[in-house]
This record gives structure tokens, sequence and C-alpha cells, in this order.
């Protein structure tokens, strides 16, 4: 049996990550608004991405990932273009904050800006 994750482009330019055991099914359920959920308030939607997996746990466990992803990798995703998936996870990387910490340019230090942080 295949599982997918799925993208959809919602009217308010929102984007909803779900999974599903049947992709057609689902779709026509949330196009149909017969679940009272999140796109059906957000009607009409878009199919802007599926990835098909072999268990329904790697399914949930790739959209769990990519629900905690911003915007753009998303849109990355969903262009395909998977270069700027790679470079805009790289900036949450150990290595790659601590390069743009060492930046010129605004103080990165909470302290700087009359801010805290709580621990």
């Amino acid at each position: 049996m295949e599982f997918f994750v799925y993208m959809l482009h919602c009217a308010d330019g929102s984007i909803y990550v779900g999974h599903t055991e049947d992709l057609e099914v689902r779709l026509a359920a949330h196009r149909s608004r017969y679940y009272s959920g999140y796109t059906s308030k957000r009607p009409p939607v878009k199919l802007i991405f599926s990835g098909s997996f072999g268990t329904r746990d790697d399914a949930f466990a790739a959209e769990r990932r990519i629900k905690g992803w911003r915007r753009s990798k998303k849109l990355a995703l969903a262009s395909g273009d998977w270069n700027l998936v790679r470079d805009l996870a790289s900036i949450r990387s150990p290595d790659r904050r601590a390069g743009a910490a060492n930046e010129p340019g605004p103080s990165r230090d909470p302290a700087a800006h009359g801010t805290s942080t709580s621990p």
C-alpha cells in the first residue's frame, strides 16, 4: 500500500500540509468541504505537491517535518527546486548559524536591542 504527503495552496495564500492513503479521495474531500477543518474555510484549494511513501508512519513523519518548514522552503519543495530546499535547510544548521553570527551587520545580541530571551 502507498501513502502520501501532500501540500495544498489555499485561496487565502496559506499552505496546508497533510497525509493520506488515498490522495484522490482526500483531495475531493478537501474540495467539497467534507471535513469542517482548515481547508473548508479557505476554498478553493490547489494541489501543489505530493510525495509517496511505503508506510503511513513515513508519510506522517514527512508531514510533521514539512509542517515545521518556513513557507519559502515549502514552496521550493512544491516547485521541485531541491537546491533551494537544501540551501534553506542549511540556514538552520549550526554551522550556517555560526557563520551568520560572524557576518557584519546589525547586532544579533538581544541585550543590544533592549530585549531579553527566556531560557
